[in-house]
Order: structure tokens, then sequence, then C-alpha cells
């Protein structure tokens, strides 16, 4: 059932859901199935895969839940088929939460005390609607001092509590009216003072149809709610709502099931709608308020996440500056410029603190200290942090290199002194100042930007906004995701990958990670992806789900610096034969892979490829794979994706004129646009109305990805309020 399910909502295959189900079951991680295991799941994707798995979570919860209830209903007596029938078909948490809601244990309610006083049986009569005289008449027989119903007036209000808590606790009539308020109502928000100046002032009398509201102003609106700028409030089509509940209360309640037209008593009619009135408006209506509230913000932190999962997942697949030695530059006022010069192996030669800037501004002294160290140590480029004091400094380096074989890039500096002061940190470089290590992290950055940042909570490292609304677990793990898938697809070298990195890799614990490095600083490199076996604790269900994410340079078998995993090495050695080398001739170095012609392999045919399959016995995506590989053995799939704009001269937002065309960065997506940097140290804002000439765009991921180099041109520069408008429209 759970696999029907899941496989219907994300549009595959039966036999592809109960597939991933076992596989899950088993153990196995999100990437090792993706890439290892396409036959058995017909190539789902890491994508597909994690939300197969997300659903799969919130199903099983559903029907340990469902089990639940139907415990709590029998032991009370009151199950029924049509009630055990109504829960297995529950397909969500709500609907299982709207069937039980009657059987729920209450608090004493209005209507419970009601009942307590005899008065169930008049609220029956009144619904069943049969009676030939004024309800008056009927309700005096329910006067009863010892039970304190005193008067007619007690007994009728007390059966219209009665009738308002049957209202409001009918499933049928909860979904009914969510359905009438969402896609008739409005959301309408005021100001709580009109005339404090806020970011919210376009908010302070507005609204919208809750059916169209955007994502990004539900959150904006739910910040402004709860930072007390703004009251927001639901207003639903009331008139139309309290029709829908007369209507169906009285046929739900009368004898005649097939009654699509409700019969009305003139003695009853009053009492009734009395009480739906006051059932919607009581018990009913803030209710649906608050859980169409909720629906509105998790579908917007959902669309939200998604946004920043995708820009993490651009910044950390962002191309690496490889063979260069960098000087990683922490910009500053008061306590000065931090420097940090890092060789091609990100390992720190020196460093330096110099106070170019306000109050000090030793700039000629700066630029001699500089200087000294790009000759020194032969330094091919300047990573320049882009906070605080970052134009400043941006001045005095076009000034230094001015002339040299020398360009700088900004980086985004996000995190750094969350890492440099972390404990991560301070065993990395015990000697070190926090600020220093900032400078550190800056220059390596640039020359490997994914096994830098995984050193750094994701949340920290600026990708959307109003990350801080967000259910904090469920961004957790959404944006961990991404870091493991992105270091899966990367894969790691073994030799110097640091624990940060390799905790993310398919299988691998922190505890494991750690291991891992032990074992390297105890034996010296590893010479080979088996030798792993060899690791505390490292099994061999963790090597299966491990290995093939992990490349050993230099290894007796070549295989070992591809993504081929050694369950498939006897196959690919006999591929490599057909193409007539020996793989026993070679070693995983980049010498040995150049003698390889694989040409034969970039010629095969869809035919071919069958016939290669069967022949060699391996499914037909897992040899697609292996012959991708072989193709390009040891590739960084990063190498494809925009590197860093490099800059020798300085720019700053007083140099910006409307019509001026430039390259910029793309740092930041939202639903409405992307930030580019343009070197000017404000982001600029390119609308998603200015993404692309004459064509609706649904959202700016589908145009842009963060770390892609756009060209932009200037449409509107206000100094004043620090804001630039860009088209991509040129």
């Amino acid at each position: 059932m759970i696999g029907k399910a899941i496989a219907k909502e994300l549009n595959i295959k039966d036999w592809q859901s109960e597939a991933a189900i076992k596989l899950i079951d088993e153990g196995n991680t999100i990437p090792f199935i993706s890439r290892y295991r396409k036959e058995a799941t017909g190539s789902l994707s890491d994508e597909i895969l994690r939300k197969f798995e997300k659903k799969l979570i919130y199903l099983r919860n559903l029907e340990e839940k469902k089990e639940q209830v139907l415990k709590s209903i029998e032991n009370q007596g009151k199950l029924t088929e049509k009630i055990t029938e109504s829960i297995k078909k529950a397909k969500t948490l709500i609907e299982l939460e709207d069937i039980y809601r009657p059987f729920k244990p209450k608090k004493r309610t209005k209507a419970t005390i009601a009942k307590e006083k005899g008065l169930e049986e008049l609220a029956n009569i009144i619904l069943e609607q049969k009676i030939k005289i004024p309800i008056e008449k009927v309700a005096e027989k329910f006067i009863s001092p010892e039970k304190e119903v005193f008067t007619i007036e007690e007994a009728i209000n007390g059966a219209q509590n009665i009738i308002a808590e049957i209202v409001s606790d009918n499933g049928e009539f909860r979904q009914g009216i969510r359905k009438i308020t969402y896609q008739l109502g409005n959301i309408e928000i005021k100001a709580k003072n009109k005339d404090l100046v806020s970011k919210y002032e376009m908010y302070y009398d507005y609204s919208e149809k809750i059916s169209s509201i955007a994502h990004h102003r539900v959150l904006a609106i739910n910040r402004g709610d709860k930072e007390d700028f703004l009251n927001v409030k639901i207003a639903a089509p009331i008139e139309k709502i309290i029709n829908y509940l007369n209507v169906n209360t009285l046929i739900n309640h009368q004898r005649n099931k097939n009654t699509k037209i409700p019969i009305y008593n003139e003695f009853t009619r009053e009492t009734i709608e009395k009480a739906i009135l006051d059932s919607y408006k009581r018990l009913i209506a803030p209710a649906v308020e608050r859980e169409i509230r909720n629906f509105l913000f998790e579908k917007a932190e959902e669309k939200s996440i998604l946004v920043f999962s995708k820009n993490l997942e651009q910044i950390l697949m962002e191309g690496p500056i490889r063979e260069k030695t960098v000087l990683g530059w922490d910009p500053g006022f008061k306590n000065g410029c931090k420097l940090a010069v890092v060789n091609k192996f990100g390992e720190v030669l020196d460093t330096d603190v110099i106070y170019p800037n306000e109050p000090q501004n030793k700039i000629t002294e700066a630029k001699k200290i500089v200087s000294k160290l790009i000759k020194e140590y032969n330094v091919d480029l300047i990573s320049l942090g882009n906070g605080t004091a970052s134009r400043e400094s941006e001045e005095i380096i076009a000034e230094i290199i001015k002339g040299k074989e020398l360009e700088y890039v900004i980086v985004s500096e996000s995190g750094a002194s969350i890492y440099s002061a972390s404990e991560l940190g301070s065993s990395e470089f015990p000697n070190m100042s926090v600020e220093t290590r900032s400078a550190v992290s800056i220059a390596r950055r640039l020359q490997d930007p994914l096994s830098e940042l995984v050193k750094i909570d994701p949340k920290s490292i600026g990708v959307g906004q109003y990350q801080h609304d967000m259910n904090q677990k469920l961004l957790d793990e959404s944006l961990k995701s991404v870091v493991e898938k992105t270091v899966n697809n990367v894969g790691v070298d073994l030799n110097t990958a640091s624990i940060s990195l390799l905790k993310f890799v398919s299988g691998i614990s922190e505890k494991l990670a750690k291991n891992i490095v032990d074992y390297r600083k105890e034996n010296g490199i590893y010479t080979s992806r088996k030798e792993l076996l060899n690791v505390k604790k490292l099994g061999k269900k963790t090597y299966q789900q491990c290995a093939g994410f992990l490349k050993v340079h230099g290894s007796d078998n070549f295989l070992d610096l591809t993504t081929v995993h050694p369950e498939s090495y006897e196959k690919t050695k006999k591929l490599i034969n057909i193409l007539g080398y020996n793989i026993d001739d070679f070693k995983a170095t980049e010498e040995d892979l150049k003698k390889i012609n694989f040409n034969k392999l970039k010629l095969l045919k869809d035919k071919e490829f069958k016939e290669l399959s069967e022949k060699l016995a391996i499914g037909e995506p897992t040899l697609k794979d292996i012959v991708a590989e072989l193709k390009k053995p040891g590739r960084d799939p990063r190498e494809d994706m925009s590197g860093p704009i490099l800059r020798k001269d300085a720019l700053t937002i007083e140099d910006l004129e409307e019509g001026m065309i430039l390259e910029g960065t793309v740092r930041n997506i939202v639903d409405f646009g992307a930030f580019v940097d343009i070197g000017v140290h404000q982001e600029g804002l390119v609308h998603i109305s200015k993404m692309v000439e004459n064509k609706f765009v649904k959202h700016p991921l589908n145009i842009v990805s963060v770390g892609e180099i756009v060209k932009v041109k200037v449409l509107e520069v206000d100094i004043s309020r620090n804001r630039i408008q860009l088209t991509m429209v040129i």
C-alpha cells in the first residue's frame, strides 16, 4: 500500500517504489542507491530518492498513528466498520485528526457540561426536526433544578452547545470549510502602528487571495507579525460557509440519507442556525485560520528550503582554482586586515597583519608587507573577503597589483568567522588568532570551495532569506542532504580529505571519519581502496557504501581513481581487455591514464552497449556509467561550473551609470529574482521580470544558478539607499 501510494505521488513505477523501499530497509544510503543500484531502481535520481525516503518515513508514521487511533476508539467501544474504513483511507495526518476529533478525550466544554445536565436528547430532537410544536414546549420537559437547568432558555442554550460541538467535530465539514476558505478567502494585513517606519510598510494595508499569495510574501508577513508590526487575519467567506454548514448539518442528521435538499422544520430552524453560527465562529473558524496559516507557512517554508538547498548546492559546486598559491585577505578597520599565504596544497606558508584603514591608515607600510609576501611566495592570486572594510581593501589591492601579473577575487566570507572560532578551527590551527584563521579559510575557499565550506554549518553560508524563521530541524536535514549529495557527487581524495569532508561520504559517520584519518596518520597514505578494510570499525557493509566515492591517487589499480565501484572491477577489467589493454600495466597516476586510448568507447552506440552488457553480464545503466568514467578517469564534475571573476581594478557604486554593461556573479537566488555581485560591494537585484525578454519565468532557478557568471546592464542606482537594479535583458 505504502509503495503504491509513493509511486503514484512521485510518478514512478510500482516496482521502482518497492525496490527503493527494499534497498533503504537494507541500510543502503541514498547516494549509494542512486549511483550503484540503477538497475534495481530504474535509475531513480538522488533527488527523487530523497523525496521518496522522506515520504516513506511520513507514511510509516501515519500508519503507526492510525493503529493508535483505532486502538483508542476501540477501547471506547465506539469503533464501527465505517470508522475503521475511513481511518484506513486517510492519506494525511490532518485527515486522520479530523476523523479522530469526536473520539478524542476532551476537557470539560460547554457541550460536555450540557450533556451532564441531560440535554443531549433535546439536541438530537432538534437535529432530527420531527417535532410539530414550538421548541420551547419541548424544552420544558428538560427543566431540572437537580441538574441545574432552571429555564427553557438554559435548556435550549445547552442543546445548542451540544449541536455546535457535533458540527465542529465533523471531519467532512472541516475539510469542506478549509477548501472554501482557501479557495475564496483573503489574507488581510493591517499595521499595528501606521506611523512606525519598517521594511513591512507595503503590508500596512494589504489584502490578497489566499490561493494565490506568493511564498516569499507569506514569509515576510509572518515575520512582520512575529516582530509585532503587523496584524494578520484570514477573511473567510462566512455567508457561504454558514450556508454550507446549514445544508450539510440537516442532510447529515435527517433519517432519509438520500435527501439532497434539506427539510427545514419551522420550529427548529432558527435554533439550529444559531448553533451552527456559534459552532463556526467559536469552535471552527479559529482552528481553520490557524491551520490555513500553518499550511501557507509550511508550503512557503518548503519552497524556501528548496531554494536554499539549490543555492547551497550551486555554491558547493563552484569550480576550484587549483595549482595556485593564494594570499587570503580578511579585511578590517581598527583590528587590521589579517593575511595568510596558502600554497597549492592548502598549507599555510605565512601570516601577517596590516593596518591600511582607519584609524591607523598605515597604507605605505601595508603595501610593503603585501608586496613582500607576494614576491617571497610567488603568490598567484589574492582572495579578498567581502566583509567590513572590503571596499577600502580592494582599492589598496588594485594599487598593489597594478602592472603585475596578478589578479584578485572577491569571495563571500559568510561563516568564516564561525569556523574560525569553532572547536574545529582551534584544533586545525591552535596557535593562530581567530581572525587569522578566517584569512586562511578565505584563501582556501578559492582553491577548493567544497572542502572548506563543509567545515561550516550550511545555514551560515548565506543561501536564502528568512532562514531563521524556518523549521530548523527541516532546514538542517535538507541542507545536510545537499552537502552529502554534493560531496559524493564530486568524490573525495582519501589521502587529503579532512574529517569534515569524510563524514559526508556515503556510509561514513564522524567517528569513522576520524578513524580513517587516524589510520592515515599512523600508517602513511592509502595505497588502495581495499586498505580501508583495515580501518578500525569499518566493516564490509560500510566499505560497500563508501568505497566508490573515495579516490586514491597513485594506487596500483587505476580504477581506484575513478567512480567505478570495486564490485564492478573484474567486469571493468574485461571491458578494458576488449579495448586491447591490460589494466595491470597502469597505476592511478595522471601519466598512466593518458596512455590509455578510450576513443573506441566514445563511438559506442546503444546496440553495442546492449551487446557489451550481455557479454559482460552487467546492467546497461552501470555499463554506461563505467564507460563515461573511463572516458575521463578521475574527472571532477565541478570543472564544468563557472569559475570566479578575476579582477584587476576596483569599482565603486559611485562609478556605476545607467546603461553600463558588466559581468557579475550570482550570489543568491530568491523567489522574486537574483542578487548579482558586480564588484562594488553591494549586490544588485535582477528582478525575475528582467531575466529574459518576452518570456514568463516561473522561478529564477530556471534561468540562473548561484556562482554563475552573467552579463548584466545597470537599470537604476540609488546611492542613498545603497540599491542597484540590474537587467539581464541587454
